[in-house]
Parts: C-alpha cells; sequence; structure tokens
C-alpha cells in the first residue's frame, strides 16, 4: 500500500523540479478542496528540505499516513540509522505545546503498530520555522517525552546530532512494505468509519481484519436479502474479550447509513458514558474537520447527525412507546445486547418512572416488536459479550431466544456458532435446541481475534486467573506479559500518580478508576459518589480540570465499561479483597460494610474488578491503600491480604 503523497531517495528529491514535486502531492491529495494554505506550505516544505538535506543519504516520504489518527505526518527522513518524524509550522514564532504533542503521538503511532518501526530509533522533530535556535535533552527525545526542535535554518544540524556512524542503516525496501496494525480506541474508530474510513483501513492487517471484514460480509449479505425478499431478520453476534464487537457494529451501522439513505441504520447501546463519548467525539470532530476544509458547521448541526446515528437504547425504546408506527430505523444494530432488561426490571422501572402501570414486556421483546411493526423488511443485528455483567436485571440471550420463540417466530434468525459450543450465552437446553431447528448458524459472526490490546493479547487472560485466584497461572502468564504491559504496585496515592505522569508520552490519556462500591476510599481523596462527565473526562485535553489528565475526578466501572485509557491507575476498595485463600464481598450501607451473600451479586462485583483492570491500553498501576488506626471501616484486613496477593503474583511494587 502507498502510504505517503510523494516518495523518493533524497539524492533524487534535491534534483526533482519542485513543481513536479508538487503536482505529485496535489494529484495524490483527497478529493477535497485544496487551500492554496497547504500549497504554500508543501512549497515551503521542498525549499527548506532541499536546502538542508544537502549530503544526507537515504529516504524522504511527504503526508505519509497515520491511519489510527486519521491524519498524514508531513514528512518522514530515514537516514543511517534513524528515522526522523518531522512536523511543519511553517510562520511560526515559537514551539507550541500542541505541536510537540502532535509530532510525539505520530512517532509513538509508528512505533506501536507500524511493525517496521518497532525496533528501530524514531526520532520526532518539530520545525517552526521562524522560531528561534534552541537546544533540548539528548535523552528526553529519545524516550518521546519530547521533540526535537529547530527552525528552517538548523534542520541538518539538528538530525546529524542523532545519527550514529557505526550502526546499521535502516533497510528501507523492508520498513516500507512492513504492515500496519493499529488498533484503535473506540472512539478513534468511531470516529474514522464516520469519516468514511473502512475498518481494513483503521485496524490490523492481518488475521483480526480478515475476521471483522468476514463478520461485515456475513451481515451484509443477510441485510441484502432481507431487503430483496422483504424478510425481517435477526443476527446474534459474539466475541472474545477486545475482539471488536463495539468495532464491528458502528461499522455495519456506518457502512448501512451510506448504502441508502432510506435504511435509516442507528446504533443503540445500554452503555450511557459511552454513548454520550461517542456522540460528542463524533461531534467535535465533524466541526473540526469542516474547519479544516475551510467549511462552517455549527456544533449543534454536527450533534443533531451524530446523535440520530448514535443512540440510547432506553431512549429509543420510549419514543416507540409514544406511538404505534413504525421507527424510520431499518437497520439497527444493538450493543451489548445480552444487557436488555427482563420484564420484571423493565415493568419496575416503567411504573417508578414513567408511571406505566401495564408494562408487561422485557426489552428484548418490546424492541423486536418495535422494529416488527415493519410492513416489508428489517433488520436487528444483536452484539452479545459475556463475563462481564455488572448491572442487576439484565436479560442475557436467552430472553430474546425466548421473544423470538413465542411472538416473533416468523423472523429469520442467524446466530453465531459459538452461542451453542458455550455454556456463557444460553443455558437452557430448551432454548438450545428450538434455536437449532430455528436459525441459522453462521461461524462469521463470531469474532474469534482480540484487537483491543496491542501490548499484550493475554491480559483479559491474566486478569481472568487472578480474579479467580489462580496463582500459578497468573504467575506464568504475569511473566510472559510483564515486559510488554507494565502492570505496577504502589500504597502511596501520590507514586501512583506520578507514575502514570512519568509513562504517557504526547496526548496519551491517564486517568484514576474505581469500583462504585469503593465508598472508603474517600477520606484519600477518591469519592466514587461524585458524579463525572463522561465526555469532559475521556475527550477533554490535559489543560481542563475535568479531564481524566488532572487525576482529580474518578471514573467508576459505570463510565468507563465499553471505553479505553492508555494508562490507568486502579484504587483498589474495601468491598472486594483478599480474605485468606479467597476474595471477601461486601457493600457499603451508611456507616458500616455489608457482607454480600447472593452468587449473583458476588460475580457482579468480581465483573467489576474485570472490568477496570482491563480498561488501560498500555499499563496499570494498581493502588491499595493503607488501613487506618482511626476509620473502623478500614481495617488492615481489607487491604493487607490483597496487596500480599498481589506481590505473590509477581507484581512489583514501586520504589
Amino acid at each position: 500500500m502507498k502510504r505517503a503523497y510523494y516518495s523518493n531517495n533524497i539524492e533524487e528529491f534535491l534534483t526533482e523540479h519542485d513543481s513536479s514535486i508538487l503536482g505529485e502531492l496535489t494529484a495524490n491529495h483527497s478529493n477535497r478542496t485544496l487551500e492554496e494554505l497547504q500549497v504554500n506550505a508543501w512549497r515551503k516544505q521542498i525549499t527548506i528540505l532541499k536546502n538542508q538535506l544537502i549530503g544526507f543519504q537515504g529516504q524522504i516520504y511527504f503526508e505519509f499516513a497515520i491511519p489510527r489518527m486519521g491524519k498524514r505526518v508531513d514528512n518522514i527522513v530515514i537516514t543511517n540509522n534513524v528515522a526522523f518524524i518531522i512536523e511543519f509550522k511553517v510562520g511560526d514564532g515559537g514551539y507550541e505545546k500542541h505541536a510537540i504533542e502532535q509530532v510525539i503521538d505520530y512517532t509513538i503511532d509508528l512505533k506501536n503498530f507500524h511493525e517496521g518501526s518497532h525496533n528501530i530509533s524514531l526520532i520526532p522533530v518539530l520545525v517552526a520555522t521562524n522560531a528561534l535556535s534552541v537546544s533540548e535533552e539528548y535523552s528526553r527525545v529519545i524516550v518521546h517525552k519530547t521533540a526535537a526542535k529547530c527552525n528552517q535554518y538548523n534542520l541538518a544540524e539538528t538530525l546529524k546530532k542523532y545519527l550514529s556512524e557505526n550502526s546499521e542503516s535502516i533497510d528501507i525496501e523492508c520498513w516500507e512494505n512492513s504492515i500496519y496494525k493499529p488498533t484503535p480506541t473506540i472512539v478513534e474508530a468511531a470516529q474514522a468509519l464516520y469519516k468514511g474510513h473502512n475498518v481494513k483501513e483503521i485496524t490490523r492487517s492481518d488475521s483480526g481484519t480478515i475476521n471483522l471484514s468476514k463478520t461485515a460480509e456475513c451481515i451484509n449479505s443477510v441485510i441484502e436479502k432481507s431487503k430483496v425478499k422483504g424478510i425481517k431478520s435477526i443476527c446474534f453476534v459474539t466475541g472474545v474479550p477486545g475482539a471488536g464487537k463495539t468495532l464491528a457494529g458502528l461499522n455495519i451501522a456506518v457502512e448501512r447509513m451510506k448504502a441508502d439513505e432510506d435504511e435509516h441504520a442507528v446504533f443503540l447501546s445500554g452503555n450511557g458514558p459511552l454513548v454520550e463519548v461517542l456522540r460528542e467525539a463524533l461531534t467535535r470532530d465533524e466541526v473540526l474537520t469542516a474547519k479544516e476544509n475551510g467549511e462552517r458547521i455549527s456544533k449543534k448541526q454536527a450533534a443533531i447527525k451524530a446523535n440520530a446515528f448514535i443512540q440510547n437504547i432506553h431512549h429509543f425504546r420510549d419514543d416507540n412507546l409514544l406511538s404505534d408506527n413504525a421507527p424510520i430505523e431499518k437497520v439497527v444494530v444493538f450493543d451489548e445486547a445480552q444487557r436488555a432488561w427482563t420484564n420484571d426490571q423493565v415493568s419496575s422501572f416503567m411504573k417508578r418512572k414513567k408511571g406505566v402501570e401495564d408494562f408487561n414486556k422485557s426489552e428484548p421483546e418490546f424492541l423486536i416488536d418495535v422494529m416488527d411493526r415493519h410492513s416489508q423488511w428489517c433488520t436487528i443485528v444483536c452484539l452479545i459479550g459475556g463475563g462481564q455483567e455488572i448491572n442487576t436485571g439484565e436479560a442475557g440471550l436467552e430472553e430474546w431466544i425466548s421473544s423470538l420463540k413465542n411472538h416473533f417466530s416468523d423472523w429469520k434468525i442467524h446466530y453465531s456458532s459459538l452461542i451453542l459450543e458455550s455454556d456463557n450465552y444460553l443455558k437452557s437446553e430448551e432454548s438450545r435446541k428450538w434455536l437449532i431447528g430455528n436459525g441459522i448458524s453462521e461461524n462469521e459472526l463470531h469474532l474469534a481475534v482480540s484487537v483491543r490490546s496491542f501490548r499484550s493479547e493475554q491480559l483479559s487472560n491474566f486478569i481472568h486467573e487472578l480474579l479467580n485466584t489462580n496463582i500459578q497461572n497468573s504467575q506464568r502468564i504475569y511473566s510472559e506479559i510483564k515486559n510488554l504491559y507494565p502492570i505496577v504496585l504502589t500504597r502511596n496515592l501520590e507514586k501512583a500518580k506520578q507514575w502514570l505522569r512519568d509513562k504517557a508520552k504526547g496526548t496519551e490519556r491517564i486517568g484514576l478508576i474505581s469500583s462504585s462500591g469503593a465508598r472508603r476510599l474517600r477520606p484519600l481523596g477518591i469519592d466514587v459518589k461524585n458524579e463525572i462527565s463522561a465526555p469532559n473526562w475521556f475527550l477533554n485535553n490535559s489543560h481542563d480540570i475535568r479531564s481524566s489528565y488532572f487525576l482529580e475526578e474518578v471514573a467508576t466501572e459505570f463510565d468507563i465499561q465499553g471505553l479505553e485509557i492508555d494508562w490507568a491507575c486502579v484504587a483498589w476498595g474495601g468491598n472486594f479483597y483478599m480474605n485468606n485463600t479467597d476474595w471477601k464481598y461486601q457493600s457499603f450501607k451508611g456507616t458500616k460494610w455489608q457482607n454480600i451473600h447472593k452468587n449473583l451479586d458476588k460475580e457482579y462485583l468480581k465483573n467489576t474488578y474485570r472490568v477496570l483492570l482491563t480498561r488501560a491500553r498500555q499499563g496499570m498501576v494498581i493502588f491499595v491503600p493503607q488501613s487506618s488506626e482511626f476509620d473502623h471501616t478500614r481495617p488492615k484486613a481489607f487491604y493487607d491480604k490483597t496487596y500480599e496477593y498481589l506481590k505473590e503474583i509477581g507484581i512489583q511494587e514501586i520504589e
């Protein structure tokens, strides 16, 4: 794949006519209107680089694609043993923080996701053309905590500082042809898909993408067949943890939204914070993209479109209670469909909150019933997860099957083959037999490859063994992942925060997360009852005190489920602690702790910690507080054995 608008060896670049280079850049630019500002910036870059690269040998690239970020880096210069990632700020008289972060982000992206860049020296360089000369600490540039800074006159001098005569030169052909394997966050993925990128462009170019593409092809085939034959259909999609079920759902919703305006495809989720964050991210990004293209769109206009595309499943339900008409949407994607509410949960909610006395349907039954109002065709896509249930009243896949069996037996059912191979999905033998006789098993509806953790796909396995107190397995897996995915331990909150700040580079997001039941962390300044604004926490920059970067506001499992950050501090609460050889489950009521006895409630609490311990993409610090001799709600028993257990596994303590 050609990733750059222009590339050439440096010697030929120096002799090629400027208009020829500019012509190639212009020809390869996207179909959007090419601004004169951009053309002038290219002219200036060409002039500066021709002046400064005299005597250098190697390769030069203009506008090199960074697909995960939906951006292009101005230049990459590979010479000798170093690849320089160069960002120009033409006309700038200073080295702005946002520009430094931008070029560091590009460099980190290549280091993490471009196979040819894993083991070579990458140096971020910021060229502010009109700035004064400055010197930058060599070691901080090497570890990507800052960028090398220069102006239009001392670029060559700056590059030479980082070259080593005795090192082996980079194999440029090998570097160019190596694969790019990005794992975008769900926010990045949503933004890229919404802009028109396809799933192959923004995800790993290996089996993960193949898996996602085959799933998309299968679902699209079901939709097209439903459309042509006037069929009402439903697809049940499963996947291993981190396989990208939400990404697959967003991909389908975007594809169908573009395939036919009349389909009005929509992505529905019961995860309120996820909906808020994705809507706000898409809105902000559309406004920014329009501005970059010389167009004007108000945030309100952008929000109307984003809000129609991503909706809260409960609002969708409530809107369709007001009318018996078919909804405008013909294709709906339900994220985490197993969390749709039971009959009792919905009936209780309707009575308490809506004043509806006689509601007598589970959420799955009602949602299918709403789509069944269509006179011709429609398709429901249900994304089914397992092992992360954290709420009471969730219906599970069983209720979807029961609703189809008892009320909508004419619907065509396509289900993941794994549903019948695992007890995680259907426990009733009667439901399993009915599904076999009335549905079509599809291998492509199971996502078998984890694409979430680019540092270690073993993380979810490690957390599973840790929570199940399988010490030997935990020790073994930890020894395999500790150099890829840093996990450390501390009893000092300030040390934990400093560890996060030291680890993060560029705009990598750090944050403080904890269980909503960890009520007695409040004396330490961690108040889990204080509600956060999820869009501010997840999207705002490091200057905003409401953002995760400030490590002041804590996100709970309800805020962060379905979302991710780069580096996390997991603050461990007294609600879930090690008691000799097993976990003790508690909830805080009034002024004291109460034991949790119901197995289902225990499972919810364990899953809370499973969610928290798998939210960091790059690494985490686990903070287990000290006890207090003055506070009877924070005795040694609640913390010490948990800390000892984590240390026994091998997790290192911060010095």
